[in-house]
């Protein structure tokens, strides 16, 4: 078990898995239990969200056309803009980052549950498993991923791999976290398994 790298009121899980895994289904769990969740790809929209700090300065950098009509980020022409200009991805990344990490260390600390979940996809990559306590692995094998992306996000083979290569490979992800579930098979037995390890992370937290 870790402690945090920074000073946490609260016992923190770790919650990751590749894309198309199952992480919402499972974190969705956790709040059944009555425990507090803290999914990063929410603050990442949170902290873009109209007339924020993060926002205005987007606009500032790339102008008004990076806008939507109704005054939200416009995150196709972001995402088109970064990936053909590496400066570009730089510097988003080191506006975004320091933003995202506050407000994951400001929800970290007022969550008011047993102990607290912290959802990120890219947990290890960015190192936020430093605020964790403890991680736990969404597990699947990769051609379930692929097939449960396809279907959700109705993309192609070619987007699913290529998501799939940017994020760290399952076998590393297998040997940096504590616990694994495996989440190829019936929800009830998920749920079985969960429930067991909420016990756990119960008496951990104490």
């Amino acid at each position: 078990m870790n402690k945090p790298a920074t000073k946490i009121n609260n016992w923190v899980l770790g919650l990751t898995g590749g894309i198309g895994c199952g992480k919402t289904a499972v974190s969705n769990m956790f709040e059944e239990l009555g425990i507090c969740v803290v999914d990063a790809d929410i603050i990442a929209r949170q902290v873009v969200a109209p007339n924020s700090t993060g926002l205005n300065a987007i606009i500032e950098h790339f102008g008004e056309g990076i806008l939507l009509p109704d005054g939200t980020l416009n995150r196709a022409a972001l995402r088109t803009k970064i990936f053909t200009n590496n400066d570009d991805k730089e510097w988003l990344n080191a506006l975004l980052h320091p933003l995202i990490r506050e407000k994951i260390l400001t929800d970290l600390n007022n969550a008011s549950s047993a102990y607290v979940v912290l959802v990120a996809p890219l947990l290890f990559e960015n190192k936020l498993n430093k605020y964790c306590n403890r991680t736990l692995l969404i597990d699947v094998p990769q051609p379930v991923q692929i097939e449960r992306t396809i279907k959700r996000d109705n993309i192609s083979l070619e987007q699913v791999n290529s998501i799939i290569a940017s994020q760290m490979p399952r076998e590393e992800k297998q040997q940096k976290a504590d616990d694994i579930l495996n989440n190829d098979r019936d929800l009830s037995l998920v749920h079985a398994e969960l429930v067991v390890l909420h016990k756990n992370y119960l008496q951990y937290a104490v």
